[in-house]
């Protein structure tokens, strides 16, 4: 089943404007979409890997420009959208936390979430409603995500022929694995509300 999304994830990325998507995805995803980059960023270093760095930048700085939508979505649209997304994704427990933690820890919380696998769109949508200092979080955002996507094109970089012999070979149990994982996430969203 996602095997032929991976095949089409590394035809496209020696397509001429594989750039232009992997920047959109990384836009997007800041604020509203589900997908992560790295989805895309680490098949597309696997098949140029002498563009690892330049893909690497263009999803950092795109990623940090998308927050800056999530931002204005939970500064000025919290009631009619920014709220919703959070309930899309079942992310009202991790936004509560967000702003419990913030009052305490401040952009310490913004920078784990954009350095790791938490969900930076609720991130970014809470520190909208808490009102962080713009420049403060877009700066934090900056670094939070560089460290992330830079990690991850180093990894794919520095591991890349083994690693992607790793990931093909075993890319049926891996596929089974994450279904029955994304299987179990809405069988519980499900069972919760």
């Amino acid at each position: 089943m996602l095997r032929p999304l991976y095949d089409a994830v590394l035809r496209l990325s020696a397509h001429r404007r594989a750039s232009w998507v992997l920047g959109a995805v990384s836009f997007i995803e800041s604020s509203i979409f589900p997908v992560p980059p790295d989805l895309l960023l680490v098949p597309m270093i696997f098949s140029a890997r002498a563009r690892a760095w330049t893909l690497a930048a263009i999803t950092t700085i795109t990623s940090a420009l998308g927050a800056l939508l999530g931002y204005a979505i939970g500064a000025l649209f919290w009631d009619t959208l920014g709220s919703q997304i959070i309930f899309l994704y079942g992310g009202q427990e991790a936004f509560d936390s967000f702003q419990a933690f913030y009052v305490e820890w401040g952009l310490l919380v913004l920078l784990a979430a954009a350095a790791t696998f938490l969900p930076f769109k609720i991130a970014t949508i809470a520190s909208g409603v808490a009102g962080l200092p713009l420049f403060g979080f877009f700066v934090t955002s900056l670094v939070g995500r560089g460290l992330r996507f830079y990690l991850v094109a180093a990894g794919a970089y520095y591991l890349g022929p083994g690693m992607r012999r790793q990931f093909e070979r075993n890319f049926a149990l891996m596929s089974a694995v994450t279904g029955v994982l994304a299987l179990a996430l809405l069988i519980y969203l499900f069972l919760r509300h």
